[in-house]
């Protein structure tokens, strides 16, 4: 069985703040993927097709980690509580809803 875990995290950017939002996101993205345990770490966007018409917040990371410790480390990470605190939580920050959700496939 795998020890694999997968994470969505979605945003729903303030409004004017998505090309800003996105620019933060992707900035995450280096120093992640160095981490160890990551499997994968892409901020992608939510484009319209006639074969997926669920809704969604049009800003996701899609994130695959090795294991559940590995996951854990990367979100006590001071960048990782920083972004959160300074864009997600404060009210001056760039987002204006965010949903974490995290999967296994055993």
């Amino acid at each position: 069985m795998s020890k694999k875990l997968y994470c969505i995290a979605s945003f729903k950017p303030k409004e004017g703040k998505t090309e800003e939002l996105v620019s933060t996101l992707q900035a995450l993205e280096p120093k992640t993927t160095r981490e160890e345990g990551c499997i994968q770490y892409i901020v992608t966007q939510h484009i319209s097709h006639p074969n997926a018409q669920g809704s969604s917040f049009p800003i996701v990371f899609n994130e695959i980690w090795k294991d559940k410790e590995a996951f854990e480390l990367h979100c006590a990470k001071p960048y990782i509580v920083d972004f959160f605190q300074t864009h997600c939580i404060d009210p001056n920050g760039l987002v204006e809803e965010y949903n974490v959700c995290v999967y296994s496939d055993e």
